[in-house]
């Protein structure tokens, strides 16, 4: 059995995507696994539309900056805010810490199954609540193209833990071994 740690490392965020379709019972499973995640109050203000239309999916690349691999995935996930004038004591959006763990969920569960996803917040907000019908009260947060991946995409790189964080107040080094 997998080590979660050993899965957080090998996911990768993958732009070039096989022909091979995702199957309805494994987008269920992604959507289990947003459905599962934690939420302020438990909520779950969220609303997920799975869009396999492949003009659709072209549509949304274009809006995406022209990113071609949007369209090419087999899958693409639109999380939706259904309650993004919601903040939190904190003075932070509800919505951007709830849909951040449901669709990371999701990410992660596409890595255990084999496939591959990239998080997409590059897209014009408007066009993409046009496209996917999107009532107005609501807000597109993230597109999320799934499916599997055409090539490893290669090692990520990543700041040293030291760099990342902290102990006790903000700028005091964290070391590993007291």
């Amino acid at each position: 059995m997998k080590r979660f740690l050993d899965l957080v490392q090998e996911r990768r965020s993958v732009r070039r995507f096989s022909e091979r379709p995702v199957s309805n019972e494994e987008i269920t499973d992604l959507l289990e696994a947003a459905r599962l995640a934690p939420s302020a109050s438990n909520r779950q203000p969220w609303h997920f539309i799975v869009v396999k239309d492949e003009e659709k999916r072209r549509e949304l690349a274009k809006i995406s900056g022209n990113q071609r691999f949007v369209g090419e995935a087999p899958v693409v996930v639109a999380a939706i805010a259904l309650e993004p004038e919601r903040v939190m004591t904190c003075e932070v959006p509800t919505y951007a810490v709830d849909l951040a763990i449901a669709v990371d969920h999701i990410t992660l569960a596409a890595a255990d199954m084999g496939l591959g996803s990239c998080w997409i917040g590059k897209f014009h907000q408007d066009e993409a609540m046009r496209l996917l019908e999107v009532p107005a009260e609501y807000k597109v947060v993230a597109l999320l193209p799934v499916g599997y991946p055409a090539d490893q995409p290669k090692e990520k790189s990543r700041k040293s833990k030291q760099a990342i964080a902290s102990a006790e107040v903000f700028g005091c080094e964290w070391e590993e071994t007291p």
